[in-house]
């Protein structure tokens, strides 16, 4: 009975560790790579299917039902806990190989999607740039040059998204920094705070993913 409520347990934990990940990034969706949103599923997966063997163990445990249990008890120990194991260790695995990557992805993917900001079909991009820019206190991918950059016909150093300058009384849509050397200025790039808050997720889905895997050979 106790390993069942404990894999029940277990089960929920990597569920809530895959949600909370999704969460977290769900804002981001349509300039993260999908490889941020894999992971994350996988370990909701991997929690759904072993709460659901597990509540059928309880099941069988509390009702004496010696059939249900030995029949679950054999699975478990013989099949599921294997293959529970080897998935809990891969999503592990896969977090941490995604840690290694995610400056490079999150560069590709801010760099990709500047272009379409402010754009008529990038209402979506724009309110994503303009909720990371105010969010993680920052400017374009490295610095506020990669706005005229990336399109040059609408930004300069000194017009840029609204977003680039803390909050200024009446100002709408594009404007102009009283000086880009001065305080009004978000000076530091987004690949570094926003992808600090990127890589941080991703390593403790690397994390969760290889102590349940210890804690399960454990118990």
């Amino acid at each position: 009975m106790f390993f069942f409520l404990h894999s029940q347990i277990t089960g929920v934990i990597i569920m809530a560790v895959g949600l909370t990940v999704q969460g977290a990034y769900h804002n981001f969706r349509d300039i993260l790579d999908a490889k941020f949103f894999s992971i994350p599923t996988f370990l909701v997966v991997i929690g759904s299917f072993i709460f659901v063997i597990a509540f059928f163990g309880c099941c069988g445990a509390y009702k004496e039902n010696y059939c249900m249990t030995l029949t679950v008890s054999v699975c478990v120990f013989s099949v599921l806990l294997i293959l529970i194991f080897i998935l809990e260790l891969a999503a592990g695995i896969s977090g941490y190989v995604l840690r290694n990557d995610t400056r490079e992805l999150v560069s590709n993917a801010l760099n990709s999607s500047m272009k379409s900001y402010g754009g008529d079909n990038g209402g979506d991009i724009t309110l994503i740039w303009d909720e990371i820019q105010v969010d993680f206190d920052c400017c374009g991918v490295y610095n506020s040059s990669d706005w005229s950059r990336a399109n040059p016909t609408k930004f300069n150093e000194t017009f840029l998204p609204m977003t680039c300058c803390r909050q200024q009384t009446g100002a709408v849509g594009i404007v102009a920094c009283p000086d880009p050397a001065s305080a009004t200025l978000r000076k530091t790039g987004c690949i570094d705070s926003f992808g600090d808050f990127i890589k941080a997720h991703a390593v403790s889905l690397g994390a969760a993913g290889i102590a349940l895997a210890v804690i399960q050979v454990c118990f």
